[in-house]
């Protein structure tokens, strides 16, 4: 589970985030939304210790992170952040760099390592593809790559930053169905994203950022009723039962 208690934070001087309160349970999918500016990544940010705390705190199962080494902190939150850079290295690799909180210096991998590297891929689909270099995948098999690289870290938490940019709708929807299986699995899931449409199908509880804070948390039907959407976005979302289960569209305020 992740506690965000009254957290401030920002660059410098400047105060980005105001008293953020969220919680992401385990074996749940939370997301955050809101627009551009809104303070989600850098909520992330702050989360992972890369920008400091002004005020509150973050309680990673039941331990502040605020006195976690990086290492361990890496061992409590596996983060994929957006716009990875597609690094010149084999896929095998590269879902390697998930042990790394685990080795001593000098970094030397580990019989064990090499093994919950290979399950990772084998839980992904993608053994076959270990000796591939990343640059010739495609943006859906790379997310994939990264999913396992996540969990080879086996942290209890994942965090992702917009993990479906570049994606098309077919990729969407495996890695919809990717992330509903480690949640269901026991992992405690955040995330971020644009596409309130897929943050409506595969939460189970939202939270809505607008200047650097939580205006609105709940699941998605409360979400939907409370208006916020509208208000923040200046359009409106509906949904519809369809025979393939409730389906979610967008309409002019």
């Amino acid at each position: 589970m992740i506690e965000i208690k009254n957290v401030s934070a920002g660059y410098g001087k400047t105060q980005v985030l105001h008293g953020v309160n969220l919680k992401a349970k385990q074996g749940e999918i939370t997301t955050l939304i809101g627009c551009n500016g809104s303070g989600k990544s850098t909520l992330l940010h702050t989360m992972l210790k890369v920008i400091p705390f002004m005020g509150g705190d973050i309680i990673v199962d039941g331990e502040s992170v605020k006195g976690m080494a990086q290492t361990e902190l890496a061992k409590k939150i596996a983060y994929l952040p957006q716009g990875k850079n597609v690094p010149d290295i084999s896929v095998g690799r590269m879902v390697l760099h998930g042990r790394f909180p685990y080795l001593s210096y000098p970094r030397k991998y580990r019989e064990q390592d090499f093994l919950i590297a290979k399950e990772a891929m084998e839980k992904m689909g993608i053994l076959n593809l270990a000796e591939k270099q990343m640059a010739e995948l495609s943006g859906g098999m790379r997310q994939k790559v990264y999913i396992a690289l996540a969990l080879a870290q086996q942290a209890p938490a994942i965090v992702m930053d917009e993990p479906t940019t570049y994606l098309d709708i077919g990729q969407q929807l495996k890695f919809a169905g990717m992330i509903k299986d480690l949640s269901k699995g026991g992992k405690t899931v955040l995330l971020v994203l644009h596409d309130i449409l897929l943050a409506l199908k595969i939460s189970d509880r939202i939270g809505v950022m607008q200047g650097g804070k939580t205006v609105q948390e709940g699941t998605p039907g409360e979400i939907l009723d409370s208006g916020i959407i509208p208000r923040i976005y200046g359009v409106d979302v509906k949904e519809a039962g369809t025979d393939f289960g409730v389906q979610y569209y967008y309409k002019e305020v």
